[in-house]
């Protein structure tokens, strides 16, 4: 890159504005932020998923995908401060969209800032389905457990997501939201409430599998391609 052409991008405005407030961050609070963005409602469907995949494919999957956050983790580290060699400055970087455009120019800052950008929105659409369709699994599984399952318990799940929407909307609102100790803290015991529901429902599937178990004869019994046990009577 010319010198030119790197002063021109040295001028151009912040992509993203810094803030104000003073570091105020230990280690405590670091490690409950990568708790909570490491648990989440997936480690709901986890036990699901890896019945699915199996024994073998099922914690390799697991593990290649905590390599690729732990190095995720060591690379944000390392570019939390930029030693410039060109002008001697150093800079403290607040943001990944920020160290990109520290390292790799404005340009490339302004690349990421739109796939950034479309990752969150994506993220979002992707909630407000999965909200939605949580809340209306909550009311079919309330109507079953009343009505039987041969009822026909069927409901519509737009308005949940106008509903999820609206909470949204006014939620982003909130000035200096991303500064807010009580939400930091409602989210980690989110992410270990999600932990030990999880670890609970298979804990208690191992169970009644085990004591459904005790009372038949074993030799009659089959597992299906499903992992469900058949056994003739």
């Amino acid at each position: 890159m010319a010198r030119g052409d790197y002063e021109d991008e040295e001028e151009q405005p912040p992509l993203l504005q810094t803030s104000n407030h003073n570091l105020t961050g230990t280690v405590w609070t670091a490690v409950a932020h990568i708790i909570t963005a490491v648990i989440g409602s997936g480690v709901l469907s986890l036990a699901w998923s890896m019945a699915q995949v199996g024994w073998i494919a099922g914690p390799l999957s697991v593990l290649i995908f905590g390599f690729f956050t732990l190095v995720s983790a060591y690379f944000i580290c390392d570019i939390h401060l930029y030693f410039n060699p060109k002008t001697g400055n150093t800079t403290m970087n607040q943001s990944y969209l920020q160290a990109v455009h520290t390292i790799l120019g404005y340009k490339h800052g302004v690349a990421c800032g739109c796939l950034l950008y479309f990752s969150i929105f994506k993220t979002g659409v992707v909630y407000t389905i999965t909200s939605a369709t949580s809340m209306r699994a909550i009311l079919q599984s309330n109507c079953y457990h009343k009505q039987g399952h041969d009822a026909a318990c069927k409901f519509e799940d737009r308005h949940y997501m106008l509903m999820f929407g609206i909470v949204q909307i006014l939620a982003s609102q909130i000035p200096n939201i991303f500064h807010t100790k009580w939400l930091s803290i409602i989210a980690a015991i989110m992410s270990f409430a999600y932990s030990f529901i999880g670890m609970g429902l298979g804990l208690a599937q191992v169970i009644g599998t085990y004591l459904y178990l005790q009372h038949i004869d074993t030799r009659s019994c089959l597992w299906t391609t499903n992992n469900i046990i058949v056994c003739r009577k």
